[in-house]
């Protein structure tokens, strides 16, 4: 779904030659049905704008995806289900932000597939697998919440529930991209001039079948998540208004609506952390899952009525995405704020000990001059406290002494 320009563009270039089949694990095309010109794809101002935008966020997804993970690997021995979840989500959007991202800034300024089929294969299936594994985790994390929400007493379950989610989740994201390797292979055309991708053109035999693909990776990679997601939070909010409705029904007294409203503060701390994660991803990734819906439906109507600067410009906002889920989980959560804390007192306390070790080191320097002095000094000092303790008065202890 997450195609570049320059690959949408081949895809029209490659429709219009002759032999559009083109056979072999390296097709060629020749020739232009009509016999014009065609024209390549090129390296435009928005494609350029794209990559600055794509590579600043990458770079802002990686350190803040990667203190998360510190952050939530280091917050203690015994690690909370809800901790485990993030860490899966932080390792997802990680896949993101080191796959997706370079991929698609580094293939939109080389224009064409200069890596080989291999690696044509082999990341186009890892890029899959990266979209597939962020969409899962964050219905996991929605699934868990409606277990912590509609049955708070089986908490003792639900680390080794969200456990089997989580291998469900990454193993269907690997299962579903399966098909990538498969599919995706380079292609190289020779008119106007020898010009390489890395697309499916040629691996189904009729256009429906190609469609009937991308439909069925919509489906799952973002609808049927997005119809749990809001499942789930439904349900979460009918139980806490009703809840809210029965404790009102119950009794005035403060105390006693207090006790029948019974969720955690923390429980509904991370309840808003999810519903924000949530929130962000349908927000971030529904504009430029729709657009590529229409392409794939009617490519020719959206060429003429979208211009390439707003693809563009949607996919680099589903790309935030990556960005926002660390960021909410900095905002909701203490174990990061506890894990920074301890990272800046162990440093604090590593300069304390080399000042204390170097007064120290100074102070032995000193002792050492004095005695080689003869010790005259020594001796004034103590008979000067001899005569202060004679007279009733407290020594004066030296700050080098203490």
């Amino acid at each position: 779904m997450n195609l570049p320009n320059t690959l949408i563009m081949f895809h029209q270039l490659t429709d219009q030659t002759v032999n559009g089949s083109c056979h072999g694990p390296t097709p060629v095309c020749n020739r232009s049905a009509d016999g014009d010109a065609l024209q390549l794809p090129t390296f435009s101002t928005a494609a350029k704008v794209r990559v600055i935008i794509t590579f600043t966020l990458c770079a802002v997804s990686a350190v803040c995806n990667l203190v998360v993970l510190w952050a939530a690997s280091n917050g203690g021995k015994r690690k909370s289900h809800v901790r485990i979840l993030i860490m899966n989500l932080t390792v997802a959007d990680l896949l993101v932000t080191f796959i997706v991202m370079p991929v698609d800034a580094v293939w939109n300024i080389t224009v064409q597939w200069q890596a080989g089929d291999v690696a044509c294969r082999l990341l186009m299936f890892m890029k899959l697998v990266a979209m597939y594994s962020c969409a899962f985790v964050t219905v996991v994390i929605s699934l868990d919440r409606q277990s912590a929400i509609l049955n708070p007493l089986g908490i003792s379950e639900a680390k080794r529930k969200s456990k089997i989610m989580l291998t469900v989740a990454w193993t269907m994201s690997v299962i579903l991209s399966l098909p990538q390797i498969f599919i995706f292979h380079n292609v190289t055309i020779t008119v106007p001039e020898n010009f390489t991708q890395c697309t499916t053109h040629g691996s189904f035999v009729q256009h429906w079948q190609e469609t009937l693909y991308n439909m069925f990776t919509f489906v799952c990679l973002f609808l049927l998540p997005l119809v749990i997601m809001i499942f789930c939070y439904t349900r979460i909010f009918v139980e806490i208004s009703s809840r809210m409705a029965r404790s009102n029904l119950v009794s005035r007294d403060v105390h006693l609506r207090r006790s029948h409203n019974n969720i955690p503060k923390a429980r509904m701390r991370t309840l808003k952390m999810s519903i924000v994660i949530v929130t962000s991803f349908i927000i971030c990734w529904t504009p430029y899952y729709l657009l590529g819906l229409w392409y794939w439906l009617f490519p020719d109507k959206m060429e003429e009525m979208v211009s390439h600067s707003l693809t563009h410009m949607l996919f680099i906002f589903g790309l935030f995405n990556a960005c926002l889920d660390p960021i909410t989980y900095g905002l909701f959560t203490i174990h990061l704020h506890q894990g920074l804390k301890r990272c800046c007192r162990r440093s604090n306390t590593r300069t304390e000990l080399e000042n204390n070790t170097c007064l120290i080191h100074m102070s032995g320097l000193s002792s050492r001059r004095q005695t080689a002095s003869g010790g005259h000094n020594i001796d004034k000092e103590e008979g000067n406290d001899k005569n202060r303790m004679k007279s009733g008065s407290r020594p004066i202890i030296p700050v080098s002494k203490i």
